[in-house]
């Protein structure tokens, strides 16, 4: 019986011939077209780029006229992505003010003097110590959203972090990260889908967790904070599950140590830790928030259509030793 097999296989693989109406795959482009809800909006072949004057390479990348809610965009990793999405596209919204004497109604942000494309509004921050009230993120989605008639998505990205000891660490405190690092990313999403739902439009939702939702950092002793970030990161899960039939897709980003603002505050309280954070790391350096970038376009984009309930971990090779 095996000897037959063989036979067969052999004559079969004789017969085989190379098919004539094959192309050099060079000769192929493809582009991403939203359609309500077709399932084939990716790799939808396009005349070749000889034939095209120019030619719109990496179409799924496209983010043009699409509106977007960002927390935490006022600065550091946040604002990165803002400038990000902008250009690639996306019309902007506003920001709130934490002054308190400030009115809660969203006001337009001045685009960053070192960007070169300087659109008429910059995107959305809502800044950490607002997230938490539920009312008041909702009413500032709800008046983005009814400005454009659409919100394609939000980038969660709000957060805080508590250097202290499990045993020393204060109700007050845990009180203050658990509020803003996960309430807060629970509201701003939540009220970002709601809009969604309202305008029937399909979407992505990245919320920014971090590395240290996974490990237990080296030179960093702040339970409470690493303990939100693995919840935002079962949250991006969870929500996946609800929201993946109607067209919103929720993922979560786990970075590694980045030089922002609030990292810094981290060296200005124990300056022993950016030496061993670099170590610690198969790069031998710390991010720089420009570096993530493209992960937040890829994530918000058609670019990552079939990805939904996933964490991308993002670390230079901190939790891959």
């Amino acid at each position: 019986m095996r000897s037959a097999l063989s036979r067969t296989l052999f004559q079969a693989s004789r017969s085989w011939q190379p098919s004539t109406t094959l192309r050099p795959l060079t000769r192929l482009s493809y582009s991403t077209t939203t359609t309500t809800h077709g399932a084939h909006h990716i790799q939808t072949r396009i005349p070749p780029k000889e034939s095209v004057k120019n030619g719109h390479r990496f179409k799924e990348f496209d983010l043009n006229d699409r509106v977007y809610a960002i927390t935490g965009g006022g600065r550091g990793l946040g604002l990165a992505m803002a400038e990000a999405l902008m250009e690639a596209g996306a019309k902007g919204t506003s920001q709130l003010s934490t002054a308190s004497t400030a009115s809660k109604t969203p006001t337009q942000t001045s685009w960053p003097q070192k960007s070169t494309q300087k659109p008429t509004t910059a995107a959305a921050g809502v800044l950490p110590n607002r997230v938490r009230d539920d009312a008041e993120v909702n009413n500032v989605f709800a008046e983005i959203a009814g400005q454009n008639k659409r919100l394609d998505g939000l980038i969660a990205a709000a957060g805080i972090n508590h250097l202290q000891s499990a045993l020393e660490h204060s109700q007050t405190a845990m009180n203050e990260v658990m509020q803003i690092n996960y309430n807060g990313v629970f509201n701003s999403a939540t009220a970002a889908a709601r809009q969604m739902f309202n305008y029937q439009q399909k979407g992505s939702i990245l919320l920014i967790a971090s590395m240290s939702g996974l490990i237990a950092n080296k030179g960093m002793t702040s339970p409470v904070y690493n303990s939100s970030k693995a919840a935002v990161i079962q949250l991006a899960r969870s929500l996946a599950m609800e929201w993946g039939r109607h067209g919103i897709r929720v993922n979560s980003l786990c970075p590694g140590h980045i030089i922002t603002p609030m990292v810094e505050q981290v060296f200005q309280q124990n300056p022993a830790s950016r030496a061993v954070w670099e170590a610690e790391n198969m790069l031998g350096r710390l991010a720089y928030p420009e570096e993530f970038r493209g992960a937040a376009l890829f994530a918000l984009s058609d670019a990552s259509s079939f990805m939904t309930g996933s964490t991308m971990l993002i670390d230079g090779g901190h939790t891959a030793w």
